[in-house]
C-alpha cells in the first residue's frame, strides 16, 4: 500500500482513493491513501476534518493509525513533512522522497533515454537552470504567509494530488525503462530501485537524527574552550589567549595595530618583514623560519576554534544536551550527504569531548575501514586487490604485493590512481601500482578518459556525473596552440572528477544502503521489545549510534550485519571484504 500526502503538510484532511495504472514492481494496483491539505477557501471541495479511525484528530493521528498497514509515502521533500511527525511522535517505516527520486532519475546515465530525463533536460535549458521537473515546495499555511505572497495562489487540494501521482508516475515510468537501456544488463533497473529507496530511506535517517540530537555536554564544551582560548569574553572582544598571541604577534612584526584576522593587512605585515608567501596558508607559512611563525600559527589555529566552535557557536547549535543540525542528503553531486549550518560534517578533535554519551547509555561509533579503495576493487572486479586486502589493512597488502612492504608508498600511489595525481612521488609510483593492479588502475582510468571526452560516468546504482560545463565546451572550439593547452587543461581536470566520481559516488551508494539497513535493524530490536539505540551522526563513511548499556552488544551485530547486508545488495557474494571498525566509548575523543 503507498500514501500520497500533497502540499503543505499542515492542516491536511484524508481522502480515500483508489489509484489506476501506477506501475509498482511490488504491487501493479496500488492501494493509494492521499493526504490532502484542508483549507478554509477550499469550499465544496473540503474534505472533512480528518479522524483516525482509532480516535484522535490531525496528521500525526491518521498517520500513526496507517502506519499499522505498512505504507510506503509518498511526498514531495520529506523535510517538509517528517520532522513534524516526529515533534509529534511519530515516525515512519518508509518513504517514497520524489524530490531527491526525481533528480536521480532526471539525470542518470540508466534514464537517459527516457521521456523524463528529456523533458527534465528541456526545463533545465528553458527555465535558467532550475531544478527540472520536480515539484516546487509546497507553499506556506495562508496564516503564515511572505510578503508579497497572493493567499489565493496556493495549490488546490485535488489539483496538488493529481500533480503529485503524476509525478509519481512519471518516475515509475523512467524507472521501469531502465532496463531496457541496453540488451543483457537487466539490472539497471534493480540497481536504480535500490538507490531510489536507499536515498529515501537516508531522508528519514537524517531527519531523524535531526529530531534526536548529537548528544552534547555544554559544561564540557564551556571546559574546553576555556581551556584552549581562556574564559570567555564580552561579546566582540578576544578571548585572552587570542589576544595575548595577538600582542605577541604585533611586536614580533613591528605593527601596533594588526588585525591578524584580516588577511589583507596580514599579508602586509609579513611582506614589511620579509615573509615572502603569497598566502597564509599554514602549508606556506611553516616555509618561512621567522620567530612570528610560531605564533601566527598558534593564533590561526586557536581563531578557527573560536569561531567555528566557539561560545556563540554553542549559544546557537546546542540546546538541552543535544546538538541538532539540519543534513542535506545527496548535497553533493557523488551523493555525499551535507549541512545547514552548524558545520555538522566537520565536528573538529578539539571539541569532540564535549559529545558524550548520557548516563547509562555509550556511543558506538563506527567507520567503514578503507572504504573506497575497496569499493574500486569491487567495481574493477580486481580479484588481485581483493585478495590483498582479505583479513588485513588494505594498503598493507598492497603494500607486500608491489612496494617492498612500504605502506605509505602504496597508500599514496592508490590515493593518486583514484584522484589523479599523476605527477610528483605519486606519478612515479603509477607504473608499479598498474603493474600489479592492472584492472582497477584501469577502471579509473577509463573514467578519466570518459570525463576528458565530455561523457557521463556513473555510480554503481545508478547516479549520474553532472554534463561538462560550459566551459568545457566553450573550450573544444580552440584553435591557436595556446587555446588548446587551456583547453587541455580544462579536460584533464574534468577527468580527475570523473575518475573520483564513481568512486566516491559508488561508495555513497554502498554507505546509503549501510545506512538504510542498520535503521531497519534498530526499528525491527524496537519493535520486538528489545533495548535498542539510535543512530544520531553520519559522516560518509561513519555512523553514531547513541543506545543503552544493554542494547549496546545487539546494535553492535546491527552495524556489522548491515556493512555486509549493504556489500551484497550492492556487489553480490563477491571476494572484497568491507571492514568496518567499531570503537564503544563514553566520549567521542575516545572512538580514534
Amino acid at each position: 500500500m503507498y500514501l500520497l500526502l500533497a502540499a503543505h503538510p499542515d492542516g491536511a484532511a484524508v481522502q480515500e482513493l483508489t489509484a489506476a495504472g501506477l506501475p509498482h514492481p511490488d504491487n501493479p494496483e496500488p492501494r493509494i491513501v492521499s493526504v490532502a491539505p484542508q483549507r478554509a477557501d477550499v469550499g465544496a471541495h473540503q474534505a472533512a476534518p480528518q479522524t483516525a479511525p482509532g480516535g484522535g484528530t490531525g496528521l500525526a493521528a491518521v498517520v500513526r493509525e496507517l502506519e499499522k498497514r505498512r505504507p510506503r509515502w509518498i511526498w514531495h521533500r520529506t523535510q517538509d513533512w517528517y520532522p513534524s511527525l516526529l515533534a509529534a511522535g511519530v515516525d515512519v517505516e518508509r518513504c517514497y522522497d520524489l524530490s531527491l527520486c526525481g533528480a536521480i532519475l532526471a539525470h542518470s546515465e540508466f534514464t537517459a533515454h527516457t521521456l523524463y530525463s528529456r523533458n527534465a533536460e528541456k526545463l533545465t535549458q528553458d527555465d535558467d537552470l532550475q531544478p527540472p521537473r520536480l515539484l516546487q515546495p509546497p507553499p506556506p499555511p495562508a496564516d503564515q504567509g511572505a510578503l508579497f505572497d497572493d493567499p489565493g495562489a496556493a495549490t488546490e487540494p485535488r489539483q496538488a494530488l493529481a500533480e503529485l501521482r503524476a509525478e509519481y508516475a512519471a518516475q515509475q515510468e523512467a524507472l521501469a525503462a531502465a532496463g531496457a537501456a541496453t540488451a543483457g544488463d537487466g539490472n539497471r533497473r534493480q540497481r536504480l530501485q535500490l538507490l531510489l529507496a536507499a536515498e529515501s530511506a537516508s531522508a528519514l535517517v537524517a531527519a531523524e537524527m535531526q529530531h534526536a540530537g548529537v548528544p552534547w555536554r555544554e559544561e564540557l564544551h564551556e571546559h574546553i574552550l576555556a581551556e584552549h582560548l581562556g574564559p570567555r569574553p564580552p561579546v566582540g572582544h578576544r578571548p585572552a589567549k587570542l589576544e595575548a598571541l595577538n600582542t605577541e604577534l604585533r611586536g614580533l612584526l613591528n605593527a601596533p595595530a594588526l588585525n591578524p584576522d584580516s588577511p589583507q593587512e596580514l599579508m602586509r605585515a609579513l611582506h614589511r618583514n620579509g615573509i615572502e608567501v603569497k598566502s597564509t596558508r599554514q602549508w606556506e607559512l611553516k616555509g618561512s623560519s621567522h620567530p612570528a611563525i610560531a605564533p601566527l600559527l598558534a593564533y590561526k589555529k586557536l581563531s578557527r576554534l573560536h569561531t567555528a566552535n566557539g561560545w556563540a557557536w554553542l549559544d546557537a547549535w546546542v540546546r538541552n544536551g543535544r546538538f541538532r543540525p539540519e543534513y542535506v542528503v545527496g548535497g553533493v553531486v557523488s551523493g555525499r550527504w551535507a549541512s545547514r549550518g552548524g558545520g555538522a560534517l566537520q565536528i573538529p578533535r578539539q571539541v569532540r569531548g564535549a559529545v558524550h554519551a548520557d548516563p547509562g547509555h555509550k556511543l558506538i561509533v563506527a567507520d567503514a575501514s578503507q572504504l573506497e579503495p575497496r569499493v574500486l576493487a569491487a567495481l574493477a572486479q580486481d580479484s588481485t586487490m581483493a585478495e590483498a586486502a582479505r583479513d588485513q589493512d588494505l594498503y598493507a597488502g598492497i603494500a607486500a604485493k608491489g612496494f617492498g612492504g612500504d605502506r605509505s608508498k602504496a597508500k599514496m600511489a592508490l590515493l593518486g590512481a583514484m584522484y589523479g595525481a599523476t605527477s610528483g612521488e605519486a606519478g612515479r609510483l603509477m607504473p608499479q601500482l598498474a603493474k600489479t593492479y592492472p584492472r582497477a588502475v584501469g577502471f579509473v582510468e577509463r573514467a578519466a578518459r570518459d570525463g576528458e571526452a565530455g561523457r557521463t560516468v556513473t555510480s554503481r546504482l545508478g547516479r549520474s556525473s553532472p554534463p561538462p560545463s560550459e566551459r568545457w565546451f566553450l573550450s573544444q572550439r580552440s584553435t591557436s596552440a595556446e587555446e588548446q593547452r587551456r583547453a587541455d587543461a580544462i579536460a584533464r581536470s574534468r577527468g580527475r572528477f570523473t575518475r573520483n566520481f564513481v568512486v566516491q559516488g559508488s561508495a555513497a551508494d554502498w554507505a546509503a544502503c549501510w545506512l538504510a539497513e542498520l535503521r531497519r535493524r534498530l526499528r525491527t530490536m524496537r519493535a520486538d521489545g528489545s533495548a535498542t539505540g539510535e543512530l544520531v551522526f553520519f559522516l560518509h563513511d561513519e555512523v553514531m549510534v547513541h543506545a543503552p548499556d544493554a542494547a549496546v552488544d545487539a546494535c553492535v551485530r546491527a552495524i556489522e550485519e548491515a556493512a555486509n547486508a549493504a556489500k551484497e545488495l550492492l556487489f553480490g557474494p563477491i571476494p572484497v571484504e568491507f571492514p568496518v571498525s567499531v570503537a564503544v566509548v563514553d566520549s567521542y575523543d575516545n572512538a580514534k
